[in-house]
């Protein structure tokens, strides 16, 4: 029985994998939710497990994305002198909860449905919200962008420490408002590179909280590397339109079959 509950988790690891790579989000978003509504699994087990998982996977996506130059490690410093310090509050916060009490399990659920819905909207309606900022705010000053900058990475640590999601989707628009001539693949090396330390930090802390089903953790990686090697190559052929509308439809569905 052991043997076929690992393997199912695998599988289900190939499977997010395998969208991770075709999208390029998706990881937390839906890897998440299927531990908790599929497996039974307690939210925030779900959660700390991921947020190890999400490590490991974006560290290997940081490391190609550096040897290929697509790194902003000014922007990835800003957003982690804000991020890592508000991960440590949260983590102090649900801690203080218990992290096993009905309280932290209604809050990990209620903040993972509204980041999955926030997700959703980003996929939808990213380029309507890129173009409306660009044409009635326009560029910020390189001061008030270090400064929302850093803002930025505090509410993505908060978001990502109770819910593992918000360091794909919605941290890549809005790194995107705040540089705006920053190509698309310096933006998407660098929120990589950020959601390493972010969920590394995050993780850990969940460890010492006892949060972490480490044999739960080997099935998924053992299953969503090569799945996202496999997604990768799949994803030239399939319409980016026809993806994100597929994603956010999916999210919608997880965050209101959490809520109710």
């Amino acid at each position: 029985m052991i043997h076929a509950i690992d393997l199912l988790y695998a599988v289900s690891g190939f499977c997010v994998g395998l969208i991770v790579g075709m999208t390029g989000v998706g990881g937390g978003s839906l890897m998440t939710p299927l531990l908790i509504l599929g497996f039974g699994v307690h939210p925030a087990t779900a959660v700390g497990t991921d947020l190890l998982y999400a490590a490991a996977t974006k560290g290997c996506g940081t490391l190609v994305h550096g040897l290929n130059r697509n790194i902003d490690w000014r922007v990835v410093a800003r957003l982690a002198s804000g991020s890592i310090p508000a991960t440590a509050l949260t983590l102090l916060v649900l801690s203080a909860f218990g992290i096993d009490s009905s309280a932290a399990r209604g809050l990990i659920t209620t903040v993972l449905s509204g980041a999955l819905t926030a997700t959703a909207i980003v996929l939808i309606f990213r380029k309507i919200v890129c173009e409306f900022c660009t044409t009635h705010i326009g560029e910020l000053s390189l001061r008030r962008t270090a400064t929302l900058t850093v803002l930025l990475g505090a509410v993505l640590g908060i978001l990502v420490s109770i819910s593992s999601v918000g360091a794909g989707a919605i941290g890549v628009t809005a790194i995107i408002l705040l540089y705006p001539r920053l190509p698309t693949t310096r933006i998407i090396g660098s929120d990589i590179a950020h959601a390493v330390p972010l969920t590394l930090v995050a993780g850990i802390g969940h460890w010492a909280l006892g949060s972490i089903d480490w044999p739960l953790l080997g099935s998924l990686l053992a299953g969503s590397l090569p799945g996202i090697l496999v997604g990768s190559h799949i994803s030239v052929h399939v319409p980016d339109a026809v993806l994100r509308l597929t994603m956010a439809t999916t999210l919608l569905l997880i965050a209101g079959r959490l809520v109710f």
